[in-house]
């Protein structure tokens, strides 16, 4: 199984070093074998991806805008992996003038074949559905011209601000065109989560209640199809999904936003006869 975590940090606001041991438990229990992080900051004595995760752990940053509470540092999203990173891309997003966000896009050597992992932050303000709409469409452009061909389907996580009914989330998810374009990646949670809400900005936590927002899921985790034909049926199927990092002690939840972790199905199955006769016969059409 390759094991798979998303989760928004919060910067290094509330009280951080609590926090930052709250996070590293929940890393510790779940034993994700890779991560993406939105809200990181980085300086020179500070790295909050990597404050996180073990250390034989390899990770990479992109830079969004200097953090407004300190400009020596950076603002951005990160990718901590079990596994070396091969090589990486950054995606400016379009977006407003004070909210620049950005993708990263890395390529895994996984001991399965090559891993395309992106995380990424879309715009927070809730009535900037039409800048999340454009920032989707380069974003998933992004995603497929990087994913390995005939291998695992590649993976997107983050924060997109923004619910699952949304025709940004809509769009990724294969249920509406933008411009003419369309494209379809499955919702981890949509898939193999409990059936419920899967809130991961909930009100019971009061990092988040004090924003005065209503309740929602926003955070991600996309995969692409499972499907190939030959000996590849079945790599990157969504076995399990869960909301986790959602627990308080002592005052203190690991973020304000909730993460989300699923299992991806790593060895290929047989396919069944009565499928690979219909994909051929579609294919051959």
């Amino acid at each position: 199984m390759l094991k798979v975590l998303t989760l928004n940090l919060w910067n290094d606001q509330g009280p951080y070093e609590r926090r930052r041991e709250r996070v590293r438990l929940w890393i510790e229990r779940l034993d994700p074998d890779v991560i993406g992080f939105q809200e990181v900051v980085k300086g020179a004595e500070v790295d909050t991806a990597r404050d996180q995760v073990p250390a034989d752990f390899h990770t990479e940053f992109a830079c969004a805008v200097p953090f407004w509470l300190d400009r020596s540092k950076e603002f951005g999203n990160a990718v901590a992996s079990r596994w070396p990173i091969a090589e990486r891309e950054i995606l400016d997003l379009p977006g407003e003038r004070d909210e620049r966000r950005v993708a990263l896009s890395v390529t895994i050597d996984a001991p399965f074949g090559p891993l395309s992992f992106t995380s990424t932050h879309l715009n927070f303000k809730l009535h900037h559905g039409m800048v999340r709409e454009r920032q989707v469409v380069p974003l998933c452009e992004l995603v497929l011209r990087r994913r390995p061909r005939d291998g695992f389907p590649p993976i997107i996580v983050g924060d997109f601000n923004a619910e699952p009914d949304s025709t940004e989330i809509r769009y990724v998810s294969g249920f509406h065109a933008i411009d003419g374009r369309s494209v379809q990646f499955f919702d981890a949670w949509r898939v193999a989560g409990d059936g419920g809400p899967g809130y991961t900005w909930s009100n019971r936590n009061d990092y988040a209640r004090i924003a005065l927002e209503p309740e929602r899921r926003i955070d991600y985790i996309f995969v692409g199809y499972p499907i190939r034909l030959g000996e590849h049926f079945g790599l990157g199927h969504i076995e399990d999904c869960r909301v986790v990092c959602d627990d308080e002690q002592d005052g203190v939840w690991p973020s304000d936003h909730f993460g989300v972790y699923a299992e991806l199905r790593t060895e290929p199955q047989p396919m069944p006869d009565v499928l690979r006769d219909q994909i051929e016969r579609v294919s051959s059409q």
